[in-house]
């Protein structure tokens, strides 16, 4: 009986330090979550039917392709200048970059997609998201 009781304690002693030490390891191996910043809260009714909504400052785009609303990056993936959107298509005046309305590339220099910005609706109004590794 006196066997089974120092088993007992022994166990409930490294189960007792073994924890914090695991909570610890996982807390220092986690992949953190991205952080998100709030850069802008619009109203539905303010982006246009198959239109833009520009952000120069903030250098983003909400567009509004029939039932689908995205934001777009308006910082060039080539030299990263800020884009200047017309109906049709989205260009550097830098480099001379044009990116097609969903952000693809259709001339270069430039060789990647514009990045989208997280969305969320809320209600009647879009809540427009940084997330951590985008610049604006």
């Amino acid at each position: 009986m006196a066997k089974f009781s120092q088993k007992r304690r022994r166990f409930l002693r490294t189960l007792i330090f073994a924890l914090p030490g695991v909570y610890l390891l996982q807390r220092f191996f986690a992949v953190p979550a991205p952080k998100r910043k709030l850069v802008a809260t619009v109203a539905d009714a303010k982006i246009p039917q198959r239109g833009a909504l520009v952000y120069r400052q903030q250098r983003f785009a909400i567009i509004r392709e029939g039932a689908e609303v995205y934001a777009l990056s308006l910082v060039c993936t080539h030299l990263g200048c800020t884009l200047n959107v017309t109906s049709s298509k989205l260009s550097c005046p830098c480099h001379g970059s044009v990116f097609d309305r969903s952000g693809d590339v259709t001339h270069g220099p430039a060789d990647k997609a514009l990045p989208r910005l997280s969305l969320q609706r809320d209600k009647e109004q879009w809540l427009v998201f940084l997330d951590g590794k985008l610049k604006a």
